[in-house]
């Protein structure tokens, strides 16, 4: 038996399409004790696994103070994500980005995808 067929995942309309390369920034709620606040995360999307059923997940990795790489991963279905916010597409030509945790600085960087171009007006 498939999970997908056991758990009914509802996808998150605050969760628009993006992919590895994306620099994103993921709002996500956080409990201390009793109180509830919500923490942002900003990176570089290095992976999206386990396709679209329950079980999908997402990593980001940023870079810390003192270029010390962190990595969160982040349940695509999970309540406790609040929105995701795509800041910059990358150009990139492989699924998984492990290649970047052996990087530094502008090694590191990801080009950006050329945004489509509007037409011009016509002139008369």
């Amino acid at each position: 038996m498939d999970a997908s067929q056991l758990v009914p995942t509802e996808s998150n309309p605050k969760i628009p399409n993006f992919g590895p390369g994306d620099t994103v920034r993921v709002n996500f709620r956080i409990r201390e004790g009793e109180r509830e606040r919500i923490q942002a995360f900003q990176g570089v999307c290095i992976r999206r696994q386990n396709g679209k059923g329950p079980a999908a997940n997402f990593t980001v990795r940023r870079i810390a103070g003192g270029g010390i790489g962190v990595e969160k991963v982040f349940p695509l279905y999970s309540p406790l994500v609040e929105s995701l916010e795509v800041t910059r597409e990358g150009k990139v030509r492989r699924a998984k980005l492990y290649y970047l945790r052996g990087l530094q600085g502008r090694a590191a960087r990801i080009k950006e995808k050329p945004r489509a171009r509007r037409p011009r007006p016509q002139q008369s």
